[in-house]
């Protein structure tokens, strides 16, 4: 695994579209998914701007721990905690291919990807000393390596004895994190973010013996909630290469961006402010609590 990058000098984030000024499990799941994508984003900025903008949203606590190549912000109000951690935004194969390291190691439950396990490894010590009192829900999050971080420390949560137990997790281009049993295991909801074409998602690949934690919350080529699957979601992602190489781009990797997932549902949060239902994936009721 590639170490998680330093945030770049130029790093800017806009302020957080939402004010936290109460639970968040009162928040329709659209306001989850898109508070969870802003802050995931917020995730790759340095302390002190981040420390800012959360506290503008009304989220009075911000701690961030790094150990290595490892990474991640605990954000605190009286209501809930959050454990964002950083993931990476490839923009060249290579980084791909790094984070596509294949073998799995053994764990208490099933088995998990090597290279995973010791990004949390690093980091979940002082993550659990942080939380080790806390008595509010626990919420976790992050994009790409990110995201898988946010659910082997959901599941390293449900199983440390500290009071804590997450709540829920929210994922954004995350990859799979380890077989069958390990991925079957956490019984909360996890809202896992796919967008088009993004390849982080299709790795490591199934044939190895790798699947998905949480239901998949699949984003077409025009950024809208999609329920196809087998040949029409093929059919779906070959029309948006497509469309993206005739603009001299390549989806599998601008798919990726942590913007593009905010900038589709941000519309998505916008229409629901505006009134309009939002036709969401089988199985996920419009406010779930």
């Amino acid at each position: 695994m590639p170490d998680a990058p330093t945030p770049p000098d130029n790093f800017t984030s806009p302020p957080l579209t939402q004010k936290v000024d109460g639970p968040i499990s009162k928040l329709s799941w659209i306001s989850k998914s898109f508070l969870f994508a802003e802050l995931s984003r917020l995730a790759y900025g340095p302390p002190d701007l981040v420390a800012k903008i959360a506290y503008d949203a009304g989220i009075d606590q911000c701690e961030f721990l790094q150990d290595g190549g490892s990474e991640a912000y605990i954000f605190g109000t009286t209501d809930d905690c959050m454990v964002v951690s950083r993931g990476t935004e490839p923009t060249k194969w290579s980084d791909i291919a790094a984070d596509a390291r294949i073998w799995t190691i053994a764990f208490d439950i099933g088995r998990v990807h090597s290279g995973f396990h010791k990004h949390v490894d690093l980091l979940w010590p002082d993550i659990e000393q942080h939380i080790k009192d806390n008595q509010r829900p626990v919420w976790f999050a992050g994009h790409s390596l990110g995201g898988a971080m946010a659910a082997v420390c959901a599941m390293r949560c449900k199983l440390s004895p500290i009071p804590s137990n997450p709540q829920a997790i929210f994922t954004f281009g995350a990859p799979r994190v380890g077989n069958r049993e390990y991925a079957s295991y956490l019984k909360i909801k996890h809202y896992r973010w796919v967008n088009n074409n993004d390849i982080v998602p299709r790795i490591p690949p199934i044939w190895l013996g790798y699947h998905h934690m949480g239901r998949e919350i699949y984003l077409n080529r025009r950024g809208k909630i999609s329920r196809v699957n087998a040949w029409l979601r093929v059919h779906d992602r070959w029309r948006g290469l497509l469309a993206t190489l005739r603009v001299g781009k390549l989806d599998y990797l601008s798919d990726h961006s942590m913007s593009e997932y905010i900038t589709h549902l941000k519309e998505y949060y916008l229409a629901e402010q505006r009134g309009e239902r939002i036709r969401g994936p089988k199985g996920v009721a419009q406010a779930t609590k």
